[in-house]
């Protein structure tokens, strides 16, 4: 099998040759290539030329074409910091309250720069690798936490509780808008498969019965838009998602990417049978700060778990750190090859 077949197989629930692998490493691959995330994200050649040496390095099944968590935001008037060494960001939103929601400029994913460079890497990568490995389009943030960028972390939570809920959900219709875009444009530029992130809805933030009524429909909505492009849907929510998990799985997503944080065991049978685990290694304290041997030890104790389930794509809980010494990812990989 090659990198396409083996991720292919296991989100069809079949047993793939080896263990699928697929790292959320675009920080990481940008370093080892030799530029700075202010390069990376303005060129869409950089970011297809840093995914295809990582690949070639290692020699991994699927790339994750990631760019910052702020495109979204940017694209719908979110002021946005650029600077040289680390990915884009946001410190504040841009509606002073909720009724300002209605004199937002239309959603026009598609005009917005940034939007652009990371769907045209992908477009790079599936040209490039034409079929052999797995590209993973993902489309920054899921409507839920768009819409905290917009309003601003603590100015949503308070809405939460004390604005009119009519208000909430127009907010969230507008950022679904927003995802769904997204996601055509993805599916546009030839992606496997694509993504979104929603951990500002995770239990660290949210309790379940608020991310019930606020972020679950909305997630629902944008897998079910990406299945109606016949599209695989990945979910990615940060942090010990353990008390959301049964929630998690009714979105329809294909593939739920958890955090370390979260208890394996609870996923694994939560899971079996229904959506496949992407994860979920500790990126910092054990890939990136870790030794070759500790980063063994904990590949081989996850796959041990996932033994007998074919629905399991090997990858760190988030993001890897780009100081992360590249004999861990060798360590990480030869193990799982091995198992």
């Amino acid at each position: 099998m090659n990198g396409y077949e083996r991720i292919q197989a296991a989100l069809s629930g079949k047993k793939p040759d080896k263990t699928p692998i697929m790292l959320h490493n675009f920080m990481m691959a940008a370093k080892e290539a030799g530029y700075t995330m202010e390069q990376y994200r303005n060129s869409p050649q950089i970011i297809a030329e840093c995914f295809i040496r990582a690949i070639e390095k290692y020699q991994y099944d699927g790339v994750l074409v990631d760019i910052d968590t702020v495109t979204l935001a940017g694209a719908c008037g979110v002021e946005v910091d650029f600077p040289q060494n680390e990915p884009a960001r946001s410190h504040s939103g841009c509606l002073s309250s909720l009724k300002e929601t209605e004199h937002l400029k239309p959603v026009d994913i598609q005009s917005y720069k940034y939007a652009n460079i990371w769907c045209e890497a992908v477009s790079l990568l599936k040209e490039y690798f034409k079929g052999e490995i797995y590209i993973r389009g993902n489309c920054d943030q899921a409507p839920f936490s768009l819409a905290t960028m917009l309003r601003g972390v603590e100015n949503m939570m308070m809405d939460l509780c004390l604005e009119d809920e009519n208000l909430i959900f127009a907010l969230l219709d507008y950022c679904s808008e927003a995802t769904t875009q997204f996601i055509r444009l993805m599916k546009e530029a030839g992606a496997d498969m694509v993504s979104n992130g929603d951990s500002p809805a995770g239990p660290s933030m949210l309790s379940p019965k608020m991310y019930e009524k606020f972020a679950l429909p909305y997630e629902k909505k944008v897998c079910e838009y990406a299945h109606r492009l016949n599209m695989p849907y990945m979910l990615h929510i940060c942090g010990n998602t353990d008390i959301i998990l049964d929630q998690m799985i009714t979105t329809g997503a294909d593939s739920l990417e958890l955090d370390y944080k979260t208890n394996i065991h609870r996923a694994e049978e939560l899971m079996r049978g229904k959506t496949v685990f992407s994860g979920n290694i500790d990126p910092s304290g054990v890939i990136a700060l870790g030794t070759p041997d500790l980063v063994k030890e904990k590949t081989i104790e996850l796959l041990e778990i996932f033994k007998d389930n074919p629905r399991f794509i090997l990858n760190a809980g988030c993001g890897i750190p780009p100081i992360t010494p590249s004999e861990n990812i060798s360590a990480l990989i030869s193990a799982a090859r091995k198992f």
